[in-house]
């Protein structure tokens, strides 16, 4: 496993090169690395101004109340990953949820946003925008537009004045319904350098790492470092979610209110989720059932060794084993192989654990264990023919220490599927380390990780994540990591992602045929992009052919705030090695990018060593960017074709190349029209969809360092001609 290493006394920021902690693995991984940062161009042509807008965002609609009163009480708009549903037909998730953004809602509240800029409860919002609840009695109401028995609500409260969480309710009430739900930012609130702390005064966790983020380009950093306290707060939200006891009828009002005797100052609600889950599902023919060997439903005993003696039976029978519904206590690993062990429903059946210290340090480095099922390590030949299904596992993780075996599933799982889990406040909801193949993980859900929430780390074949929906992780969303064993043909496919709060919302180190289609990516915050291609972290390379095909993003395309400059919904990164096999980026929507639709980058102090080529763009569709549709801050090419691109901010490739600036040559950079390439014209560096493309191909010059942001309209749904 890797170690973090503080950054080097030498790396410090200069008019070429910052720094970035940026993405923690499992087994600890955060790399310092030399950032691209060009110098102030020549002028080219038009006037070059490498200016630094301010993040410009589209006006918060007028008062939610007044729309949803003017709608005569009818039913309360649905989104999915705060847009509008039809512009995400076939991409994403299609978990049978109903979607309230708080927002769309009528309420009393104050509506907070909409924002982007990072350590801000609006910018970890799904759709950036949420309702703050500030005064007793303040709510937010949902009119139903589907029967529902089941609510989930996505909230922010306060932390304590020292740190570690507030307790409190908030009051949910229902035609014959009303039920206080238990609410905590005992697992929210982080602040600090990586990996981070719960303490809100904590001085520099590494004073000797040179503190990106500190607008110091060009300049030293300062030396002693000064901070304000708390420093960084970010990770806000988390879910709590309830049985409402009945089938509320579509029509009806769901209310959620800041009671009187409020144990917090305030809280906002960002989305209410509601849905009909049903009753529990029957135990599967012939199945072992955990409680005859002790399975305590009441959660008042640990659960482990009876779950793992109904393991030992049924495997000997050859028999699945059945968990009734109920709360298991469960505070370590259980290890699983060739078994299945099924629930009542994620909703009925919940392995509920503490974070437990360890007396000493386990083989692999943990000071924690905690509640998971775990297949065997690979070294060990690994797990096979495991089934985990129709369970929640909810942990008590509210640290990140990044050797911690704390995750919700891992070890080796070949010939395996996870099933309808719900996993809650692990660090990683699902962490497989290979090598290992043919592992299926659908139609589940992620939700409020320290970490990553799905990573088929080293290794990992022919296997797929369908179906799932994963939001508020403090890491990749979904990534592939090549580390050191190479990956090959795994696929994600119609996943959700919303709102991680670092790094990336699809990450893929390295691999050989990786296909990536059909999913939905929402408001990355941090340190990343909702897609992401990285040669990083030490990944074998890219190889065969990489797919993104069909996947829609949107709000994402964030400022790093690390360089300084805009991201692209797509990042694609030559750090260590350079991207030379094939790409095929097809069908792609990138929607209201708050910066470029795509960002080509190689590391700066290696930009005349690697290069990101065999880049192939067809049948894209771009509705909004706040800079450019491209920015290629590299040597390499790429080809276009059928790229459609509205409410663009500026026009004209961002096209530094490897900033060598021999304006003979041109650009080290090259893009290659292959045609019906739509939305542009003959006139430079202008807003407005001009000229994205055209008039800058093939390698011209044509680099807009950091141009100001020009906020698009919101997307809207596209008229084929």
């Amino acid at each position: 496993m890797k170690s973090c290493q503080p950054l080097v006394p030498s790396v410090r920021c200069g008019a070429m090169g910052a720094a970035v902690a940026h993405r923690s693995a499992q087994g600890g991984a955060t790399v310092h690395t030399r950032i691209p940062r060009s110098p102030r161009p020549l002028l080219v042509g038009a006037a070059l101004a490498a200016l630094v807008g301010g993040l410009v965002v589209p006006a918060a609609a007028a008062d939610s109340r007044t729309a949803a009163e003017a709608a005569g009480g009818s039913a309360t708009a649905v989104t999915r990953a705060g847009l509008d549903p039809a512009l995400s037909a076939g991409r994403g998730s299609w978990q049978p949820v109903v979607e309230h953004e708080a927002e769309n809602a009528v309420t009393t509240g104050d509506v907070i946003g909409p924002g982007r800029e990072a350590y801000t409860l609006e910018a970890e919002a799904s759709g950036r925008t949420a309702v703050r609840l500030d005064a007793p009695g303040e709510y937010v109401e949902v009119t139903l537009t589907q029967p529902a028995d089941a609510i989930t609500v996505r909230y922010a409260l306060p932390d304590a004045p020292g740190g570690g969480g507030l307790d409190a309710t908030l009051r949910v009430t229902a035609p014959k319904v009303r039920l206080d739900l238990p609410v905590t930012s005992r697992y929210s609130w982080l602040y600090n350098q990586y990996p981070f702390t719960n303490d809100p005064d904590a001085d520099l966790l590494h004073p000797d790492w040179w503190l990106a983020e500190c607008g110091c380009v060009p300049a030293e950093q300062p030396e002693p470092v000064q901070i304000s306290k708390p420093f960084r707060p970010f990770h806000f939200y988390a879910e709590q979610r309830a049985l409402l006891g009945r089938t509320v009828p579509a029509g009806a009002k769901i209310r959620i209110t800041l009671p009187a005797g409020a144990e917090v100052d305030w809280a906002v609600v960002d989305v209410v989720d509601l849905q009909r889950v049903g009753g529990p599902r029957p135990a599967p023919y012939r199945a072992v059932d955990a409680t005859r060997y002790g399975a305590d439903p009441t959660g008042r005993k640990d659960s482990a060794r009876a779950i793992e003696k109904a393991i030992v039976v049924a495997r000997h029978a050859d028999r699945p084993v059945y968990v009734p519904a109920g709360t298991y206590r469960v505070d370590r690993h259980i290890v699983v192989d060739d078994v299945t062990i099924a629930g009542a429903g994620s909703w009925w059946t919940i392995f509920r654990g503490r974070s437990v210290a360890l007396d000493e340090p386990a083989p692999d480095g943990s000071t924690h264990t905690g509640v998971g099922f775990y297949g065997k390590d690979a070294a060990d030949g690994g797990s096979h023919d495991v089934v985990l299904k129709d369970f929640a596992i909810v942990g008590d993780v509210t640290e990140r220490i990044d050797d911690d075996q704390v995750n919700g599933v891992g070890g080796a799982l070949s010939d395996s599927v996870l099933n309808r889990l719900y996993i809650q406040r692990t660090k990683v909801g699902v962490w497989v380390d290979g090598p290992m193949s043919d592992l299926v993980v659908q139609n589940s859900v992620i939700v409020d990780q320290l970490a990553d929430g799905l990573n088929f780390h080293t290794g990992v074949t022919d296997s797929v994540a369908v179906n799932n929906v994963v939001r508020n992780t403090g890491d990749d969303a979904l990534a592939m990591w090549a580390d050191g064993t190479t990956n090959a043909r795994n696929v994600f496919r119609r996943n959700t992602v919303q709102s991680p709060t670092l790094a990336n919302g699809i990450a893929i180190y390295g691999g050989t045929d990786i296909t990536v289609a059909k999913n939905l990516v929402a408001d990355p915050l941090r340190e990343g992009s909702a897609l992401h291609l990285g040669t990083r972290f030490g990944a074998e390379p890219f190889a065969g052919t990489t797919r993104l095909q069909r996947n829609t993003t949107v709000r994402a395309g964030g400022r790093e705030l690390n360089w300084d400059i805009g991201m692209g919904a797509l990042w694609v990164y030559a750090l260590e090695r350079s991207i030379d096999s094939r790409v095929l980026v097809r069908g792609e929507h990138y929607l209201d990018s708050t910066y470029n639709a795509i960002m080509l980058v190689t590391e700066y102090g290696k930009k005349d060593e690697l290069s990101i080529s065999g880049l192939e763009f067809a049948n894209i569709q771009v509705d909004g960017a706040g800079t450019s549709v491209v920015s290629a801050r590299t040597a390499g090419s790429a080809s276009f074709r059928n790229v459609d691109v509205r409410n663009v901010g500026w026009a004209g490739v961002n096209n530094c190349g490897a900033f060598t600036w021999d304006f003979e040559k041109g650009s080290e950079f090259t893009l290659v029209d292959l045609g019906d390439n739509d939305g542009t014209t003959t006139t430079p560096w202008e807003p407005g969809p001009a000229n994205w493309l055209s008039r800058y191909t093939p390698n011209t010059i044509s680099c807009q360092d950091r141009p100001a942001v020009v906020a698009p309209p919101a997307p809207s749904p596209w008229t084929q001609p």
